[in-house]
C-alpha cells in the first residue's frame, strides 16, 4: 500500500507539521507500507519528495522537491496521512479535498476538523453538550479594523470601536483574560492580558491571524491533557500535566524553549479528578464527532477542583516531545503501534462510510 505523508502546508504550524512528519516517517521507515512523501509549501504549492527525512525537518526539501497536479493524488498514493496543524490542515479543508477524490484518509471528518478548529464553535458545541467551560466573549476584529490596502495588508486601527469592545469585555469578564484567534494551533497568537492596556494590544495582535477572536476568562488552573484514538469504540492515554517554563503554554514554552516545559506523565492528580476528565473527554469526542484521534485539553482549577474543558487538537504533533504520543506510550501503546492503529482507523472510518 502507497501511504502518503502529508506534511507542511499554509499555516503558520509549517515548521512543527515537518518535524512532526519526520518523526513519523523514521517509525514506519522499516514498516509494511510504501512512503510516498508529499510536502505543501507556504504559499500552497504540492510537491512530491523523494529525498532524506533530515530535508524535511530542516526545510531544504523544497529544493529538489517536484511539483504534480493535486488533483491527481490518487495517481501517487492509496491513503492519505495528513501531519498538517492549523489552517488547511486541521479544519475540515484538506479532509473535504480527500472526500471529493475518494481517498481514505487518517484522521477526523470535514464536520469534526472544522468544529474541533473553531474554537467558539467548539464551545458552544461543549456548553450545549453539558461541558463546563470557562467563560468567554466573542469578538469580530473586522469590526475595529479598517482596511487600506488587501494585497499588502496595510490596514489601520479604529480605536473608538476597539474601546467599545474591551468595554463590552469587561462587563462580562473581570482580568486576566486569555484572548485567542479562533483558528489556530499550537497556541498561536495567544495572550494573557492583566489589565485594559494590555487587553487592547492582545485584541489587535490576535486580530493579525484571525479576524474572530476568543476572550476568555484566565482561571488559575493546573493543565490537563489526554489523548483518544478510535471510531466508535474509543481508547484513553493516560492523562498528563503540563508544568509551563512561561506563565502558560504559549508557542515559544511548547516548541522554542529547549526542554525547560517540563511533562509530567501521568498526572498526580486523584482518582476522582482522573474519571472526570476521561468522561468529559469522550463527552467532548462524541460531541464534535470526531474520528481517528484526538488530544484534549483540560483546566483543573486549583481551589475548586473544578475541571473545565478547553479545546481539542485532531492532528497533535507527533514529534519526539509531543505530548500525544508519549501520553500514550504511558498508557502502553508504543509509537508504531499508535501510528499503525490510527492508519487502520482511517481505512474503519472510509469503509464503514462507503458501506452504510
Amino acid at each position: 500500500m502507497k501511504l502518503g505523508i502529508i506534511f507542511g502546508g499554509r499555516s503558520s504550524e509549517h515548521e512543527i507539521s515537518c518535524l512532526s512528519a519526520a518523526s513519523v516517517i523514521r517509525t514506519l521507515a522499516k514498516s509494511k507500507y510504501e512512503l510516498v512523501y508529499i510536502g505543501i509549501t507556504r504559499s500552497g504549492d504540492w510537491k512530491r519528495f523523494e529525498g532524506d527525512v533530515s530535508e524535511i525537518e530542516n526545510g531544504k526539501w523544497e529544493e529538489s522537491a517536484i511539483s504534480f497536479d493535486m488533483g491527481k493524488i490518487n495517481d501517487y498514493i492509496d491513503f492519505a496521512f495528513p501531519i498538517l496543524h492549523g489552517r488547511f490542515g486541521e479544519d475540515g479543508t484538506i479532509q473535504g479535498f480527500f472526500e471529493i477524490l475518494d481517498l481514505p484518509y487518517a484522521g477526523c471528518n470535514v464536520l469534526g476538523s472544522a468544529l474541533a478548529m473553531d474554537k467558539a464553535a467548539a464551545k458552544e458545541m461543549f456548553a450545549h453538550g453539558g461541558l463546563s467551560v470557562c467563560e468567554y466573549v466573542f469578538v469580530d476584529a473586522s469590526e475595529f479594523t479598517n482596511w487600506i490596502d488587501y494585497e499588502k495588508a496595510v490596514f489601520e486601527i479604529d480605536e473608538r470601536k476597539l474601546t467599545n469592545d474591551i468595554e463590552r469585555i469587561e462587563k462580562t469578564l473581570s482580568y486576566p483574560v486569555f484572548v485567542k484567534p479562533v483558528n489556530m494551533g499550537s497556541s498561536v497568537g495567544i495572550t494573557k492580558a492583566k489589565n485594559r492596556e494590555a487587553l487592547q494590544e492582545a485584541l489587535k495582535f490576535a486580530g493579525k491571524y484571525d479576524h474572530r477572536i476568543l476572550v476568555e476568562r484566565a482561571v488559575d488552573a493546573r493543565e490537563l491533557e489526554i489523548g483518544i484514538i478510535g471510531n466508535h469504540e474509543l481508547e484513553l492515554s493516560e492523562i498528563g500535566e503540563i508544568l509551563p517554563s512561561a506563565e502558560f503554554y504559549d508557542y515559544e514554552a511548547k516548541y522554542l524553549d529547549g526542554g525547560k516545559s517540563r511533562l509530567c506523565i501521568p498526572a498526580e492528580i486523584e482518582e476522582e479528578t482522573k474519571n472526570t476528565i476521561r468522561n468529559m473527554a469522550k463527552k467532548a469526542y462524541k460531541v464534535l464527532d470526531l474520528a481517528g484521534l484526538a488530544r484534549l485539553d483540560f483546566f483543573l482549577e486549583k481551589g475548586s477542583g473544578k475541571v473545565y474543558i478547553n479545546e481539542v487538537n485532531t492532528m497533535p504533533g507527533f514529534t519526539k516531545f509531543s505530548m500525544f504520543p508519549l501520553l500514550f506510550a504511558a498508557a502502553g501503546i508504543e509509537y508504531a503501534h499508535l501510528l499503525e492503529r490510527i492508519i487502520e482507523l482511517g481505512y474503519e472510518k472510509y469503509y464503514t462510510k462507503n458501506n452504510s
